[in-house]
């Protein structure tokens, strides 16, 4: 029998599993003091849900137009600058909940918490998987400026680079205020960049890196 104001007791327990979806989903991406943390995750679950059981009340269905303003708060915590981009894990963590959340609405509680447990063994699991890459294969983009525009000092460099086990690719080369300037994107071992980084400190060719 529904409660009063038309609240059946099904519709608390959306809720309530909508709640408990979002905090797990949520105490993760702020553990790692990311942008959408535990309270937003937790709002876009249960606004996900309560969207898809007022949609289903109308005779409308899931509304999937949830999908696409999901994604305009998505955009919102990815950031570009020159080098990188951040926030796409967050973002698609947001995208998900708000599935997990149409999927708890719509009365499939076993999907919404089965995806849920999936959803946090992606990203603990595979967070692991993803720093022994990132280690194996780390990426840098070195801004080098020299002492003089002599290009002997740049050959030098690549040498170096070379004799420290990595792979580089010149990006830009100018010359400002008489002084040479590159940008070399190198790729290889973190270790072996950390290497790299202590040799330029001590090169008396190197003005500033």
């Amino acid at each position: 029998m529904p409660l009063e104001f038309g609240i059946a007791p099904n519709d608390l327990i959306k809720v309530g599993i909508a709640i408990l979806c979002g905090a797990m989903l949520g105490f993760e991406r702020q553990y790692k003091n990311k942008t959408a943390g535990f309270r937003t995750i937790i709002l876009i679950c249960l606004g996900s849900t309560i969207f898809t059981m007022i949609s289903q009340r109308a005779g409308q269905g899931v509304n999937i137009n949830l999908v696409t303003g999901v994604g305009f708060i998505g955009a919102g915590v990815i950031f570009k600058d020159n080098i990188s981009v951040n926030g796409l894990t967050t973002a698609a963590v947001i995208w998900v909940a708000a599935a997990i959340g149409m999927a708890n609405g719509a009365g499939n509680y076993t999907l919404s918490l089965i995806s849920t447990v999936l959803t946090l063994l992606v990203l603990w699991l595979f967070h692991f998987f993803e720093d022994y890459l990132d280690k194996v294969h780390h990426e840098k983009l070195l801004s080098v400026v020299f002492n003089s525009t002599n290009f002997e000092h740049l050959e030098l460099l690549e040498d170096i680079i070379h004799n420290h086990h990595l792979k580089y690719q010149i990006r830009l080369v100018n010359k400002k205020d008489d002084c040479l300037q590159a940008a070399i994107f190198v790729t290889g071992h973190k270790n072996n960049i950390a290497k790299l980084d202590e040799k330029l400190l001590t090169m008396p060719e190197i003005k500033a890196f």
